[in-house]
């Protein structure tokens, strides 16, 4: 029976098994968002994974969400990148770049005085940013217009490119968790008119174009969606519909792998968006989102994923795959340390011995 430890191919790689490490921003990057050594370390440990993911990374300069997240636009980024890769492919290990425009949840304190854009000018309410004046409500975005929008798609595909260079197996576009490409497709976030705004296919269309760009520089590209996630205060009216739609457009998109995650952070929406997708969708299917072994294995048995990107478990268990296969015990993560700077909580979690 097919289950967590079987191989997979995907695209020109295979996969010696389906315990992938999710994207997960842990802001250790160094001045001007250069991943340095400590992140080198960090992935090294998890080349076991079936793919890592390497976390939300600016596709273009002034695009800061976090602080201290990666880019990949300057060349300093990339030969900092290449300390990753090595590590990663030195182990035997695969990994992809997760290449991000943050949209609306960047801050003006976080790049240089500029206001952040999105498809409408709709700020993000009920939640903080940090910055170096502290924790900041989030501010009022500006629309862009759209001739703006073949610069972000030209800023996707150069950094796909960038990623190629610097050593990545292939690309994650982001495409979830309330970022500009999810605010677009979005109907809670997305209210602009124009070939951008309105029906779903319009709303897609940036996404689309980045896709196909994107294609044009790698093979292995993967897309991540979260169609119930409110995290960074999103909704849609019809996640389902969303989602349906989606599913059968992206199997002319040339994906190596959709990456879906199922649910929603803080329980504000509900349903099944991945009965529908897997209907729908002919790829590679990854899912994310509270799996354990038992209900991963489960459902990669009777054919609803392909896969599972493991988020927290994965940070805190350096040798899951190890640890699953094992049935030995996890090592707990420790909330207080995910973004904080230097090694602890971040490559000091131990082994099994």
């Amino acid at each position: 029976m097919t289950d967590l430890f079987s191989p997979l191919r995907l695209g020109s790689l295979e996969l010696p098994n389906r315990v992938w490490l999710a994207p997960l921003t842990r802001c250790r990057a160094e001045e001007d968002h250069i991943p340095g050594p400590l992140m080198a370390e960090y992935y090294g440990q998890r080349a076991s994974a079936g793919l890592s993911i390497a976390e939300a990374t600016m596709v273009m300069e002034g695009n800061s969400a976090f602080w201290h997240e990666p880019g990949i636009h300057s060349a300093a980024q990339l030969a900092g990148w290449r300390l990753s890769t090595d590590a990663v492919h030195g182990r035997g290990g695969r990994i992809v770049l997760q290449i991000w425009h943050g949209g609306r949840a960047c801050h003006p304190l976080l790049n240089g005085g500029r206001q952040p854009v999105a498809p409408s000018a709709i700020a993000i309410t009920g939640d903080e940013v940090r910055t170096p004046e502290g924790k900041q409500p989030y501010v009022l975005p500006r629309e862009l217009a759209d001739d703006e929008l073949p610069g972000i798609v030209e800023g996707f595909r150069l950094a796909a490119r960038n990623a190629i260079a610097a050593g990545f197996d292939g690309v994650e576009v982001h495409g979830a968790n309330g970022y500009l490409l999810d605010e677009f497709l979005r109907d809670g976030s997305n209210q602009r008119s124009g070939p951008y705004g309105g029906p779903i296919e319009n709303r897609a269309r940036l996404l689309l174009e980045v896709l196909e760009a994107v294609r044009a520089e790698t093979d292995l590209v993967g897309l991540r969606i979260s169609p119930l996630n409110s995290y960074n205060a999103m909704v849609d009216s019809d996640p389902i519909g969303l989602s349906t739609w989606l599913a059968t457009r992206l199997n002319d998109a040339g994906l190596a792998y959709l990456h879906v995650m199922r649910g929603d952070f803080f329980q504000q929406q509900h349903g099944d968006v991945l009965t529908p997708i897997r209907s729908h969708f002919q790829g590679v299917l990854v899912a994310n989102m509270g799996y354990d072994a038992a209900e991963a294995n489960a459902a990669i048995g009777a054919g609803a994923i392909d896969a599972v990107a493991f988020g927290s478990s994965f940070l805190a268990n350096p040798d899951l795959p190890e640890r699953l296969r094992r049935g030995a015990p996890l090592n707990a993560p420790d909330p207080t340390s995910f973004y904080s700077p230097g090694p602890a909580g971040y490559t000091d979690y131990p082994f099994l011995p």
